[in-house]
């Protein structure tokens, strides 16, 4: 009988000619398999010399362990499993560009938000539009290049040279038509001080002789902005690794001595996963409960008493005072390399505290201005259904809940939610009359302020540190959840400077 290969002469007088081919055929592929399967996995340096000499190629092995290096990937993949609904998007979204993004792996925690967004960036990108497809392309590079996200920024290179981008743009902004060179400055202002732009900046575009925007090109370059200022965010906050056929997502290096290889695997080793919450930190015990006692002092407050207009006026001063204190980061500068740089001008620009003493920047108060009442209008009569679809978006990421937090259900998060959108609108110098600013120190800690203000403000300078800091005994979904609460809130933020400047000038 066969045994691994082997034959014994009885045996093999045994076989009509007809078997023994048909066991030949099976033993070849199965050493075929085994070899596309070392292939495909993390091999040991023996293995790896062993499929070289088989093979005779290199073989690439991804840099990371999945969509993200904050969150483990079983936990990312799980969701698609389970999830009747995201498995379903994700054959749309494969289906449509050819592709299933890291980014959208990880938004698959929240399938109906995933849907949103994925209609609404479809439809930014590829639907009729005021902009040729290779113009928003390379928008998305510009915008995604001033917070150095290399991971958008590759994204949309293909993509620009698919649609048929011209190669020699790519060797740097100043190589790209004039009418984009000239958006370098509206770029720069909204990614880092939104609160700087003036309807002078919007006729200065609009008024540019041959090189001029019309208003409704100008205003689906300013969502394409918008969108991909705050993707990266999102794509930062998330820790989103390249896919390994990316650019940084692969290397042809032997794994070190550290890792294990799939051999170990069939021998009954495995990495021990000893996570410092496996045994638990005697600080953090009660930190969920010490969060939802806070939410309910808060509700009886309000039920109690209300606090003057003049003393909410001075909660926020006081709150949007305290938001520049907070460090945006731990280590120096981040310094872009010049594959990056050469997208935007002017590398030195970044976010700067409007509040500093000797600086004074009026506060943008939403009752004057606000996304529901102007810049909803305007968006969609200049760039039909886009508006309708920001809003959605919008309304999704602050509606969504659960009802949970942590391992605790039936739990209304309206409060905690509205104070992490504010407080990052709060950070922009937009105030709203009707909220009470002295909530946001109750329910966000420090640690959990400089992940936000990192992640908004500077997001390359984002780390997991930062990201493992806040919110520990949170499951790492309702982390995603943050992150989507603070890119949507800060893409609206930026959104609503650049329409009042544009309405500004209009009227």
């Amino acid at each position: 009988m066969r045994e691994r290969g082997r034959y014994s002469a009885v045996g093999l007088q045994q076989l009509t000619t007809e078997h023994l081919n048909q066991c030949l055929k099976e033993q070849r592929e199965e050493e075929t398999a085994i070899r596309i399967v070392t292939s495909l996995l993390k091999i040991c340096s023996h293995c790896e010399r062993r499929s070289k000499k088989d093979l005779g190629v290199r073989i690439p092995r991804p840099l990371g362990n999945g969509p993200s290096r904050f969150i483990p990937e079983k936990e990312i993949l799980q969701v698609s499993k389970v999830d009747t609904r995201t498995q379903s998007i994700f054959e749309d979204a494969f289906a449509a560009l050819g592709r299933l993004d890291n980014i959208s792996l990880v938004m698959g925690f929240h399938p109906q938000y995933l849907e949103s967004f994925l209609r609404t960036q479809h439809y930014l990108l590829q639907m009729d539009g005021p902009l040729s497809l290779h113009y928003r392309h390379y928008i998305g590079i510009m915008a995604a290049a001033r917070h150095q996200c290399s991971y958008l920024v590759n994204l949309h290179v293909n993509d620009f040279l698919q649609v048929g981008g011209d190669p020699k743009w790519l060797n740097g902004l100043d190589e790209a038509p004039q009418k984009l060179q000239q958006l370098g400055e509206l770029n720069k202002i909204l990614a880092h001080r939104p609160w700087l732009l003036t309807k002078e900046h919007i006729e200065h575009l609009l008024k540019a002789e041959e090189h001029s925007w019309s208003l409704a090109e100008l205003i689906h370059a300013v969502v394409l902005l918008t969108h991909y200022h705050s993707l990266a965010s999102f794509t930062f906050g998330c820790g989103i690794s390249p896919e390994i056929h990316c650019d940084g997502g692969h290397t042809f290096r032997p794994p070190s001595l550290s890792q294990y290889c799939v051999c170990d695997i069939a021998n009954g080793n495995s990495h021990a996963n000893h996570h410092d919450d496996l045994f638990g930190n005697q600080e953090l015990c009660g930190e969920v409960e010490v969060l939802m006692e806070r939410m309910k002092q808060l509700q009886e407050c309000r039920d109690d008493e209300e606090a003057s207009q003049e003393e909410m006026t001075t909660r926020f001063e006081r709150e949007k005072t305290e938001s520049m204190l907070v460090v945006t980061a731990e280590d120096e500068e981040c310094v872009p390399s010049r594959d990056i740089s050469r997208h935007f001008e002017d590398p030195s620009y970044g976010y700067k505290d409007f509040s500093r003493r000797g600086e004074h920047v009026p506060t943008f108060r939403v009752q004057d201005y606000s996304w529901e009442d102007h810049g909803f209008s305007l968006v969609n009569r200049l760039y039909p259904d886009v508006g309708q679809m920001l809003d959605e978006k919008f309304q999704m990421a602050y509606n969504l809940t659960y009802n949970t937090m942590a391992t605790h259900k039936d739990v209304d998060t309206s409060m905690l939610r509205r104070a992490i959108w504010n407080y990052i609108h709060c950070m922009f110098g937009i105030r709203y009359d009707d909220y009470d600013y002295g909530e946001i120190n109750q329910l966000l800690d420090r640690s959990f302020k400089i992940y936000i203000k990192t992640m908004v403000c500077s997001p390359e300078k984002t780390t997991k540190r930062m990201y493992e800091s806040f919110w520990r005994q949170f499951q790492h979904s309702e982390k995603v959840h943050v992150n989507l609460l603070l890119m949507e809130a800060r893409m609206q933020a930026e959104l609503l400077y650049a329409l009042r400047a544009i309405t500004r000038y209009m009227t």
